[in-house]
């Protein structure tokens, strides 16, 4: 019997990161029957691995909007086939898959020639009026600066850091850690890392890696250097970056002599004809919770992109905190469906802590390689203990406790950010709410730069919008809510107001 319920099916607000499953796909009275055949292409593509272990039917169902029953009658049509098989409090484990062809996966998309260089982007782009001071230690200064609350965007709740499961999980690898393997290793990283990263990413960002193709690095930052390296050496000296977009990827570029001209985003992302008209060979983009707006990409931008990058394009894609979202649907990574024009990079800088400075990165086949080599004479390769730790972490399945109970927590500061912003902000716009460990609020008029360090006088730590930008942009802030308490918050908004 089909449990599949009309009355749900469509109506969820959100969605599962897992698979990035969305219910609103589904045909009325067809949700078990289109579970199964996702579940069932992603064990036939290799996006979940035999030994992968599947959700739990509670956890799936909650997550989905769904009838538990719903998810229980797919698993078990996959058990019936001999896909999967139930191991009590093991859980639901992938028992046999055949894999797709890797040029099955990669969508028959190739590589195309880049032009050999690129003209200096002029015009529209010349004004700086809205540039922030070229000021290298901005952010080193505003860390030092004392504050009774500190809403800095891109922190994550560091008191929440899982040390009881970080040192079982430590002790774990330690007591199984053979005396060879404290000595050099493969500077792309350790194989257990690899591949839990990739499974992580098949699993929540929808992205099919194999595990050899995985770099591990020392943060997004590192990611960011190896590849401007490489880029120079190529003949490349410019990267275009969305504009607002974020000052501290900006200053990196631009340390390793990158120019950074900017392309405008509004609300349906980067416009795409105006990256086209720069005729810029490389983008570093945020397309699926832009820094610091919080817009995803559109479905026609998004096909622009993919189109741009298809005519010789690379797209640097920065999946910063894709993992944080709360009332809409999970976006898939651009890399899933661009494998051969995207370097993808992500990190745990978000979900554990910046202090860990791990990292991924995934490359086209053409640059591998040289990035390895790159990454190798940095630092010879990221230290191999928290490296396995983190792995241990991942597979183990105390990476998703975590996730889950940060969203609930996030989710609860983020929307006593929202009311105290309406209660004392009245007139501000609000930005980016839906997803992330921030959210951005502009002003019709003022001076976000005099605002910030009026609030930061009055004990209130956070980032004007104008630091973000090169073009000219409604006056605003960014404001981080994932490490405050709700009552700091308010506290904090009601003094912004007080200043302004």
């Amino acid at each position: 019997m089909n449990r599949s319920n009309p009355a749900l099916s469509g109506r969820s607000k959100g969605g599962a990161d897992f698979l990035q499953l969305d219910p609103s796909e589904a045909p009325a009275g067809g949700l078990a029957d289109w579970l199964t055949e996702r579940l069932r292409a992603a064990i036939s593509s290799g996006q979940l691995a035999v030994g992968t272990r599947l959700p739990a039917t509670r956890t799936l169902a909650a997550d989905l909007g769904i009838s538990r029953g719903v998810v229980t009658e797919s698993y078990q049509r996959l058990t019936e086939d001999g896909q999967v098989a139930g191991r009590g409090r093991g859980g639901t484990i992938v028992v046999a898959a055949q894999l797709a062809d890797r040029s099955t996966v990669r969508s028959g998309l190739r590589t195309r020639a880049r032009p050999p260089g690129v003209r200096e982007v002029a015009g529209e782009f010349a004004d700086t009026s809205c540039r922030p001071a070229d000021d290298p230690e901005i952010f080193d200064a505003l860390r030092s600066a004392p504050a009774r609350v500190d809403l800095t965007p891109g922190v994550p709740d560091l008191a929440a850091f899982p040390r009881a499961a970080w040192l079982r999980a430590e002790r774990a690898v330690l007591s199984d850690l053979g005396a060879a393997e404290f000595g050099y290793g493969d500077p792309a990283g350790t194989p257990a890392l690899r591949r839990a990263v990739a499974g992580w990413l098949a699993q929540y960002r929808g992205i099919a890696a194999d595990p050899e193709d995985l770099i591990i690095v020392a943060g997004v930052a590192q990611a960011i250097a190896i590849v401007a390296q490489l880029l120079d050496q190529h003949g490349i000296h410019e990267i275009a970056v969305e504009d607002p977009g974020s000052l501290g990827s900006r200053q990196h570029l631009q340390n390793w002599g990158m120019r950074t001209p900017p392309v405008p985003v509004d609300d349906r992302g980067m416009q795409v004809d105006v990256l086209r008209k720069s005729e810029a060979a490389v983008v570093m983009a945020t397309p699926a919770h832009h820094f610091p707006t919080g817009v995803v990409l559109d479905g026609e931008r998004r096909r622009e992109l993919v189109q741009w990058a298809t005519d010789g394009g690379l797209i640097i894609e920065d999946d910063y905190d894709a993992e944080h979202r709360y009332d809409r649907p999970p976006v898939p990574a651009l890399r899933a469906m661009l494998p051969e024009q995207v370097i993808y990079v992500g990190s745990v800088s978000k979900l554990l802590a910046p202090a860990l400075r791990i990292g991924w990165m995934l490359a086209p086949p053409q640059y591998k390689e040289e990035l390895i080599g790159r990454k190798r004479l940095a630092d010879l390769g990221n230290a191999a203990l928290p490296q396995l730790t983190l792995a241990h972490l991942m597979e183990s399945g105390e990476l998703e406790r975590q996730l889950r109970m940060l969203r609930r927590r996030h989710r609860t500061r983020r929307d006593a950010m929202v009311a105290a912003i309406r209660t004392h902000l009245p007139t501000a716009t609000i930005h980016g709410a839906a997803a992330g460990l921030h959210l951005t609020i502009t002003f019709d008029e003022g001076d976000d730069l005099a605002l910030a360090a009026a609030a930061l006088d009055a004990g209130v730590k956070c980032h004007p919008l104008s630091w973000h930008c090169q073009l000219p942009h409604a006056p605003g802030l960014v404001l981080g809510y994932a490490a405050r308490t709700p009552t700091e918050i308010t506290d904090a908004i009601a003094t912004i107001a007080s200043v302004r």
